[in-house]
C-alpha cells in the first residue's frame, strides 16, 4: 500500500494475527499505517465514538485536553476566530475557550456537520485526538491549512509513534477507529507540504504555524 499522508511507499510492520489486521510503515515519513482493509465503515465508526463518554464539565477530560486550551489562550486573542475540527459528541475544547470568550465553532462530520464552518477562514483550528482517524490525512490536512489565514496556527494532539515503542502492548493502537500513527518525520513532512513555516512537538501536543 501507499502511505495515505505522503503517498510513498510502505513495508508489512505488524500483523495483529489474532484480530486478522495488518499494519504498514511509511518508507519517507515513518508514519504506521493501518491497511485501508480493516476501516471501519462509517456507520461502525460513529457506533464507536457514541460509546465516548465525553462530559464537558468532568474535570478529568478537561484536564486532558488543557495542553491545548493553555497553548490557544497563550497565542491567540479573543477576537481572533477559530475552528474546533473534529469536536465530537463533548466538544470540551471549545466549551472552555467559549468560557473564556474565545470567539470558536465547531465542526464534526458525525455529530456537527455543519458545511457552513468549511466555507469561512480562521485564525486558529484545533484537531484534538482527531488526527489519528483520518482515512486521507494528505487530503484533510490539505483541507485544514486552507481554512487557515495566512498567519494561522493549527493545535493537534495525538500520540506520535516513535521506535521506542513496544508497538504490540502499545494500547493506543487498540482503538479500531485510529487509522494511522504519526512519526515526528511525518509532522516535518506535513509543516512543507501544506504551507506551514514552523512546527513544535512538546509531548502530545503538535502546533503548526503558517
Amino acid at each position: 500500500m501507499k502511505c495515505t499522508l505522503c503517498y510513498s511507499t510502505t513495508n508489512l510492520f505488524y500483523e495483529y494475527n489474532e484480530r486478522g489486521l495488518a499494519y504498514h510503515q511509511c518508507t519517507t515519513c515513518n508514519s504506521v499505517l493501518l491497511d485501508p482493509a480493516h476501516y471501519l465503515r462509517p456507520e461502525q465508526e460513529k457506533a464507536h465514538y457514541l460509546t465516548h463518554e465525553n462530559d464537558v464539565n468532568d474535570p478529568g477530560y478537561q484536564q486532558f485536553v488543557s495542553p491545548i486550551v493553555k497553548a490557544v489562550m497563550n497565542n491567540q486573542v479573543l477576537t481572533e476566530k477559530g475552528l474546533d475540527f473534529g469536536s465530537g459528541t463533548g466538544p470540551v475544547i471549545t466549551k472552555l475557550l467559549k468560557d473564556a470568550n474565545y470567539d470558536i465553532t465547531t465542526y464534526d462530520p458525525f455529530f456537527d456537520a455543519n458545511p457552513l464552518a468549511l466555507t469561512n477562514t480562521y485564525n486558529y483550528i484545533i484537531c484534538s485526538e482527531v488526527m489519528e482517524h483520518f482515512h486521507n490525512p494528505h487530503e484533510e490536512f490539505k483541507v485544514l491549512s486552507s481554512l487557515l489565514n495566512k498567519s494561522g496556527n493549527l493545535y493537534c494532539m495525538t500520540q506520535l509513534y516513535h521506535e521506542g515503542i513496544d508497538f504490540k502492548t502499545w494500547r493506543y493502537k487498540n482503538d479500531p477507529t485510529h487509522t494511522i500513527f504519526y512519526h515526528a518525520d511525518a509532522i516535518s513532512y506535513m509543516t512543507g507540504e501544506f504551507g506551514f513555516s514552523s512546527s513544535f512537538i512538546d509531548g502530545k501536543l503538535i502546533v503548526l504555524n503558517k
